[in-house]
């Protein structure tokens, strides 16, 4: 939770104002049992009707004040909790796009959404509690008590018993719940993970009738949470009758020896009176306190978790704009000799994996060539395509492009000159227009319309009816897989990017539409670098240079029909999808 107090900094004054508020509420609280003793003692032993209603109403006006210092603190720490919650979710928010897909794929999205709304969520509403009540009710518990010290001496010895059991009580319990919170932060994480795996795949599930299977596994996940909630939610139930039991001994205990106090003429009844109600104030702020450290045990749990998120830094480091930045954007314009993108030797694992995912890679793309990357399932051809835009950063060796590595290069200069077209198809919720400006902001409707053109999706944009405000729903489920691919593709080529990177984005199109689309990116895009990757011998087989990968490593490098006769590897693939007459 230190970590995070800076998001107050801009909230200090409400943070100050807020707790000085409650405790002059407080104030005027613990002057109020002495007024009903004045009014027993006086008003009623004397029966001075005037002096019962001019103390009637002081506690009217004490109400008052009371009630308007309360919902100024309540202004206050509403203000304070909520802007700390909105400036911590921001930076989170930026945070979590700042890592790279190793430290994404190691934490999870399910626990990322998490910590971004729940966990903030119950940060924030402890964060208001804290300020609201964390110095009232521990101000009013010992005032009370003191209060009760200048009614009668002996009387308030009881108090000076009851507190620090009942802080006992209080304190236990909270130790004991703070990390079985934990606990069940955690297992939500796992129970909106089971949740966003069912919402992602409800097609595929379904499709295999596996709806009562899923049902149950969900159904399992959450009986779990929902255990480990009512194991937490009974410990802390105990709170409540204990600190019943207590405050009422201590009430019965101080009745007993107020009465002999006044059967002794030492006290007064309105002292008696007095002296419960104290006991009573201190009943309630200490329930009031209970119900605050379990939201607190559970702000603490959360703030925790979502420290963790902000101590995973990035293992994509960007220069910056340095000495190497500039040297960078100083060659970005200049066209040189080095190959346009080159690998050297190159070696990458995943994470903790025992074995290489990509191992010996070494070959060079000339500007304006089409590189085809083919192997089969789980060869390593989108991770090394995911290389050239710093997504993952090389174990061994080098990218360069235009001969200078990319770890030297500022990532927004790197990636600006490069269009990507991943292999899962992702649009936003929107209008046409607004998800192809995701590849330039000040794209006209003209580049737009061109680049549909060369995607072959202006057709059936045309056939929609609405141009460019033609309405994406959220992950395109409105457009069929194909039309998804087409789009995707126009957007990186709106961008009109030196290197395009199309990793397997035409598998959802049939063969007359993707050669098509191969004809027109060739045509259409003279100068560019094109990096084609697909399982398809005929998606890559009239590329200038084919890199064919098998089990991480490289099968063979070359033209089509130098790999037929060199590669077994490229051989059994066109083979398995091509006549031995198309294949010569």
């Amino acid at each position: 939770m230190k970590k995070l107090l800076k998001y107050l900094k801009a909230y200090r004054k409400e943070s100050i104002l807020a707790p000085l508020f409650k405790m002059l509420e407080a104030t005027f609280e613990l002057f109020i049992p002495l007024v009903v003793q004045q009014i027993i003692d006086v008003g009623i032993g004397n029966r001075d009707t005037g002096y019962i209603l001019r103390m009637g109403g002081l506690l009217v006006l004490l109400g008052v004040v009371g009630l308007a210092a309360s919902l100024t603190a309540q202004y206050f720490a509403a203000k304070a909790a909520v802007g700390f919650s909105t400036s911590l979710r921001n930076d989170l928010f930026a945070h979590i796009n700042r890592l790279s897909y190793a430290e994404i794929d190691r934490v999870g999205t399910s626990t990322l959404i998490t910590r971004m709304t729940s966990d903030v969520n119950q940060v924030q509403t402890g964060l208001n509690l804290f300020l609201r009540l964390f110095l009232r009710s521990p101000f009013i518990v010992f005032g009370a008590m003191i209060m009760a010290f200048t009614v009668d001496t002996r009387s308030a010895m009881t108090f000076v018993v009851v507190i620090p059991l009942l802080s006992v009580v209080v304190f236990g319990i909270m130790l004991i719940t703070m990390p079985l919170y934990k606990k069940v932060q955690r297992q939500l994480d796992r129970v909106l993970l089971t949740t966003k795996e069912n919402l992602e795949g409800v097609r595929v599930i379904r499709a295999f009738n596996r709806q009562d299977d899923e049902a149950e596994r969900f159904e399992e996940e959450n009986s779990r949470l929902v255990n480990m909630q009512v194991f937490v939610g009974k410990i802390s139930a105990l709170m409540n009758p204990v600190t019943y039991v207590i405050i009422n001994l201590g009430t019965i205990a101080l009745v007993w020896t107020a009465g002999k106090q006044v059967d002794g003429g030492i006290i007064t009844q309105g002292a008696v009176v007095a002296l419960v109600n104290y006991m009573s104030q201190i009943l309630v702020e200490l329930i009031k306190l209970a119900n605050l450290i379990i939201n607190i045990s559970k702000a603490l749990a959360c703030a925790g978790r979502v420290e963790k998120v902000f101590e995973e830094k990035s293992s994509i480091t960007d220069p910056g704009v340095g000495e190497a930045a500039g040297e960078a954007l100083a060659a970005a314009g200049e066209k040189t000799s080095v190959p346009k993108v080159e690998f050297r030797n190159v070696e990458f694992c995943y994470g903790d994996a025992k074995e290489p995912s990509l191992s010996g890679i070494s070959f060079a793309a000339e500007p304006g060539q089409t590189i085809g990357v083919i192997g089969g399932t789980g060869s390593g051809k989108s991770t090394l395509v995911n290389l050239i835009p710093r997504f993952y950063d090389v174990f061994q060796g080098a990218v360069l492009v235009d001969g200078r590595d990319v770890r030297q290069w500022p990532l927004e200069e790197l990636r600006r000159r490069i269009g990507v077209v991943p292999q899962r198809a992702v649009l936003f919720a929107g209008t046409l227009r607004e998800n192809m400006k995701w590849g330039r902001r000040d794209a006209s409707d003209e580049e737009i319309f061109r680049a549909l053109s060369i995607a072959q999706a202006k057709d059936f944009v045309d056939d929609k009816g609405e141009g460019l405000n033609l309405t994406i729903a959220q992950e395109g489920k409105n457009l069929s897989g194909g039309q998804r691919q087409r789009l995707t593709i126009a957007r990186a080529l709106v961008r009109r990017p030196e290197i395009l990177i199309m990793d397997d984005s035409a598998s959802a199109l049939d063969f007359a539409t993707d050669a098509r689309l191969r004809k027109a990116i060739k045509e259409e895009t003279a100068g560019m670098t094109v990096f084609l990757v697909s399982q398809r011998a005929a998606t890559v087989r009239n590329a200038d240079r084919i890199v064919v990968l098998d089990d991480g490593a490289v099968a063979g490098i070359g033209t089509h029909s130098e790999l037929v006769h060199s590669c077994d590897v490229y051989r059994e693939i066109c083979l398995s999808q091509l006549s031995p007459e198309e294949v010569e």
